[in-house]
């Protein structure tokens, strides 16, 4: 014979199981954290090789920073706030295009939100998930990462007493000896020509896109002065990477007004306080000094950044550590451009 327990008793039975297994699993609450533990720069390693960058303040009474994600410019971000006890979200919004004209002009436009959930693993580390709308509207993209606390930037040195070791010279004016692509799965536009480094990306009109590469050296360096000479075509787009990790702009920017996107900007971050670039097709020289997370760069024989700190990676760095060695890279996805005389002089301590 069945027994039939009754229905108070059941219950209670449930309630004490139910209770016991929340006891036992219970664990001590995690730490409310203030969202001033977030407050400060932070380098990021994004899933998949990419670096960023973020930076959360406080302005006045409220939650303000900047972010870098991977390529692109440091912009400031939409909304930042504490969810919950530990979860510090960043909003960052970017204007799409739905729809354009056969002349390629914007029809139609509209704004797609991105979010960062972020959480700190401990008091230097985070690390967090980005969710980013599709654009059909039908469904999320998500892509994890790990960040780094970086300390302040030390005062700017003093250039006078730095002692350098003896001049290296990266390109031989014969081939491509010491250097090699970033991504060995694209495509090399570079080449030697009449003794200088050329890279020619050239599309097809009417054929699939090709992904031309970033050239590299082999070898990495410590802090440094770097000089060589460039040649910029008009309308032409390069860069050249310290450590890689700071870009140094290359781009036609003649007769331009100073923007930290000029020639010899530090891209994005740092502007020129004077313009010194050539007409396009003219070869310039740069000087460029890195040391102790503070930039220098002469151009032309003009000296248009003097000493300033850099307060994190620019776009398109392939390394995240501000203390790591890191290669000299020469951006060749964007357009077509020549370099000569590359001589890298390393700072001995």
């Amino acid at each position: 014979m069945k027994k039939i327990i009754p229905l108070s008793v059941a219950a209670f039975m449930l309630i004490a199981i139910t209770s016991f297994d929340v006891e036992a699993k219970k664990v001590a609450p995690a730490r409310k954290i203030d969202i001033s533990e977030y407050f400060g720069q932070w380098t990021i390693d994004i899933e998949g090789g990419s670096v960023g960058w973020i930076e959360v303040r406080q302005d006045g009474d409220f939650i303000n920073g900047d972010i870098l994600w991977g390529g692109g410019s440091v912009l400031p971000v939409s909304n930042i706030f504490l969810a919950g006890d530990r979860t510090l979200v960043i909003q960052r919004s970017n204007n799409v295009v739905r729809k354009r004209d056969e002349k390629n002009n914007p029809l139609v436009t509209s704004v797609i939100t991105d979010w960062l959930e972020i959480n700190k693993s401990d008091a230097d580390n985070i690390e967090g998930i980005l969710l980013r709308p599709k654009r059909n509207g039908l469904g999320v993209d998500t892509t994890t990462f790990k960040g780094k606390k970086l300390p302040p930037v030390p005062p700017a040195p003093d250039l006078n007493n730095v002692k350098y070791g003896e001049p290296i010279t990266l390109f031989n004016g014969k081939d491509l000896t010491g250097w090699t692509l970033t991504n060995p799965e694209q495509t090399n536009g570079w080449k030697v020509v009449d003794g200088t480094l050329v890279n020619d990306p050239v599309q097809t009109e009417g054929a699939p896109h090709i992904s031309y590469g970033n050239l590299r050296t082999e070898k990495t360096f410590e802090d440094f002065n770097l000089k060589l000479e460039v040649n910029i075509p008009e309308g032409s787009n390069s860069g050249v990477y310290l450590r890689g990790m700071y870009e140094i702009q290359v781009v036609d920017s003649y007769k331009k007004e100073p923007d930290p996107h000029n020639m010899g900007a530090v891209y994005s971050r740092i502007k020129p306080t004077v313009a010194a670039e050539k007409p396009a097709g003219e070869w310039q020289t740069m000087d460029i000094t890195l040391c102790d997370r503070h930039i220098t760069v002469i151009l032309n024989g003009v000296k248009i950044i003097d000493n300033q700190p850099v307060y994190g990676p620019t776009g398109g760095a392939i390394i995240s550590d501000v203390f790591a060695p890191g290669p000299i890279y020469l951006q060749g996805d964007h357009g077509k451009v020549a370099y000569r005389n590359i001589v890298l002089t390393p700072i001995i301590n």
